[in-house]
């Protein structure tokens, strides 16, 4: 059990570190080509932080775990639109008056029920993991689209202070590719100590799931904690939205290609709540164009119920 334990803390302490310092780089090297602050937080920030989700649900459906890999889904999805924006809120107004956010959060919440309907019938096949792989080249396809319109373009981040004349950007290529490869060591060190751990104190697969999903998330978090320090609203949005759409997309479709199989222990109810719980933070979002604190602390509640009804 030990070794286990000291597996999962070391996976997960380099998955966030290398997560983080890839988003990093990306994020610097976007500022030097002057890209949007809603292509930023939706394709480099989202995606980037989404990597230990890919990782660690692929890892999990190729060993046979498919329960695994799709609460891993749905609990990094219901993490994001509760933990993580209630997180942001808590700490300062989240505005959220781009007219793109508000598109990109309707094919988020599509993208979502979709999923659900998938994952609803109890099993996944290849053909619909396909068909998720191509809804994502879809997906981002329109986010580039929107992203190049004036008003988009009209929110591009600029290179920080520290920054400025210091970015070299093949140092940034060669240490975010470094930290993409300590990220897939790290998946691997998380998924084969939590499923021992788990095996030997009998959780079931799909809590074992939402508890990865969960700790997965944490790059989103520390992303966007570090984006409402620096007054990134559409940042933040795009980086909950864009990691959301990736993981309902490419892992869920990429673990359903590697390792197919019928869920034994994904409930409806998870799936239901999934959907709801980015409907009620879409309400939050949109009312007012802006998320409060008395919003983000109703988000974070939501996460805590969603956690002890769903997962009891």
């Amino acid at each position: 059990m030990v070794p286990s334990i000291v597996s999962v803390l070391v996976g997960l302490v380099l998955l966030i570190g290398a997560a983080d310092r890839f988003v990093l780089s990306a994020v610097r090297i976007s500022r030097v080509f002057d890209v949007s602050a809603v292509l930023i937080g939706a394709l480099v920030v989202g995606l980037g932080t989404s990597i230990p989700e890919l990782l660690v649900s692929t890892l999990a459906a190729r060993t046979g775990e498919i329960d695994v890999a799709m609460g891993n889904v749905i609990g990094s999805n219901v993490a994001n639109v509760t933990l993580v924006l209630g997180a942001a809120a808590l700490l300062g107004q989240v505005v959220t008056r781009t007219r793109a956010l508000r598109r990109e959060w309707i094919l988020m919440i599509v993208t979502l029920a979709v999923l659900a309907v998938v994952l609803g019938n109890g099993r996944v096949t290849r053909p619909e993991g396909v068909m998720l792989l191509v809804g994502l080249v879809v997906a981002l396809g329109l986010m580039v689209r929107w992203s190049s319109e004036p008003e988009a373009r009209d929110a591009a981040l600029p290179i920080e202070e520290e920054d400025e004349g210091k970015v070299v950007v093949w140092v940034e290529v060669v240490v975010g590719s470094v930290s993409l490869a300590v990220t897939v060591f790290a998946a691997d060190l998380l998924l084969r100590g939590s499923l021992d751990i788990g095996n030997r104190i009998g959780l079931a697969p799909a809590f074992l799931g939402l508890l990865l999903g969960v700790g997965t998330s944490l790059p989103e978090l520390a992303t966007t904690l570090a984006a409402v320090r620096r007054n990134q609203s559409d940042l933040i949005i795009g980086n909950v939205l864009g990691s959301n759409l990736f993981n309902s997309l490419a892992v869920a479709g990429a673990a359903a290609v590697v390792g197919p199989g019928v869920l034994q222990d994904v409930s409806v109810a998870a799936l239901v709540a999934m959907v709801l719980a980015s409907l009620i933070a879409a309400a939050f979002a949109f009312t007012g164009e802006r998320l409060v604190r008395a919003e983000g602390v109703a988000l974070v509640a939501v996460f805590v119920v969603f956690t002890m009804i769903t997962y009891q």
